[in-house]
Order: C-alpha cells, then structure tokens, then sequence
C-alpha cells in the first residue's frame, strides 16, 4: 500500500463508528476520520481479550501505512457473555435472542485499542474491560426494543448511550468503552506522548471525514 498524497492530518480516527467520533469529538479533539480497507476476517480468533486488541492494531496499521507522519487510532469492541462473543444481529429474531441471553445477567463489553505513529516509531495497544449487569427485561420490553431499530447495528443488541440505556442496571468500569472506545486510557496516551498540546490549543472541536483512496 502506498502512501497518500493528501496531507498528512495530526491525529487519525481510523474508523467509521458514529459513536467513536462522537466520543472523540466530545472530548474536544482534533481528528480526522479516515476509514480502512482491512479484511477483519483474515485475522483469526483468538482468546478474546487478544483478539479485540489485535483486530483494533490491524485496523489502526491498515491505516497508518498510508499516513506514516501521522498518529492513528484503531479499535474494535465486542460484547461477552460466558464465552460467547454476541455480534451485530442480523434479524429481529437474532436480536430478541441475544436480549434474552443477556437479561438479569453481567456481560463484559472488551474494547481494544492502538495508537501508533510509523514515522515516530510509537506504537502502544490494549484491551479494557467493562462489567455490565442487565435488569430482567420483559418480553414487552425487548419487543418494543426491538422495534425501535436501534439494536441492529449494535454489538450485543443495544446501546447503552441511547435507548438501551433502560436495560442497564449498572456498569463496573468505563462507560465510554461501553459505547465504543475508552477515552480516558486514549487521551492519557496522546498526553504522554506530546500529541495533546493544551496551551496551543490542540483540543478543539474540529472533525473532517476522508474517504478510502
């Protein structure tokens, strides 16, 4: 893959996810949104915790070889029950069956990320867990979820920072993992490393999307 010929942005978002735009975005950064074209099935599943991760550092790579002088972020998020990964449902009986399994019970929500930057030479990568406990759901309930819509495009079959914020009854660890991407843990990094410039005012509201060359 060759490198681009548009100019290099400071800091990349290599993902499409509305929620983890939203998230950066509220966090006041800077970024630009530049999507991948990597094949998510050639890596092969792993344990899960190494798995998320190192899906989050072939995204974030896929990316980043074609903006070696810029930072890049990759991430993917997954819902765990047991040891059952719960996707994206492909059907209003996919998702009343994943909001069944989940119902009165703790899932993990694990969400990797990595930040790298080729022409530094910095690369860094990591999984963070969060517990979420369900309250028992009716069946009233999951079928006035499941017509909202909102759950076919959600890992798990909700969202927990929109309508499905009902079925949450607690959460142990970070929120915004749950909803797709741990600023806290991403934004201490970019601190570290000099990417987050406060007096110059390297934290403002600005977002702009590339499409994929």
């Amino acid at each position: 893959m060759k490198p681009s010929t548009h100019p290099a942005p400071h800091l990349i978002l290599a993902s499409t996810s509305p929620r983890r735009r939203y998230l950066l975005k509220q966090a006041g950064l800077s970024f630009t949104v530049i999507p991948g074209d990597f094949d998510e099935s050639s890596i092969a599943p792993t344990e899960p915790v190494q798995y998320v991760r190192k899906l989050a550092e072939a995204k974030a790579r896929n990316v980043a070889a074609r903006y070696p002088q810029s930072w890049v972020i990759g991430a993917d998020t997954i819902v765990l029950i047991g040891n059952t990964i719960l996707g994206k449902p492909a059907s209003k009986m996919e998702a009343r069956t994943m909001l069944k399994h989940l119902s009165g019970k703790t899932h993990r929500v694990l969400t990797g990320y990595a930040i790298l930057c080729i022409a530094k030479d910095r690369f860094f990568s990591e999984t963070i867990q969060t517990d979420v406990a369900f309250k028992e759901l009716s069946d009233k309930e999951i079928e006035w979820y499941i017509h909202t819509e909102e759950p076919f495009d959600k890992a798990g079959s909700y969202a927990i920072q929109g309508l499905g914020t009902f079925n949450v009854k607690s959460i142990n660890g970070s929120y915004t993992n749950v909803v797709g991407l741990p600023v806290c843990e991403v934004i201490s990094f970019l601190i570290q490393e000099g990417v987050l410039d406060f007096e110059n005012g390297n934290r403002t509201h600005s977002t702009s999307i590339l499409h994929k060359n």
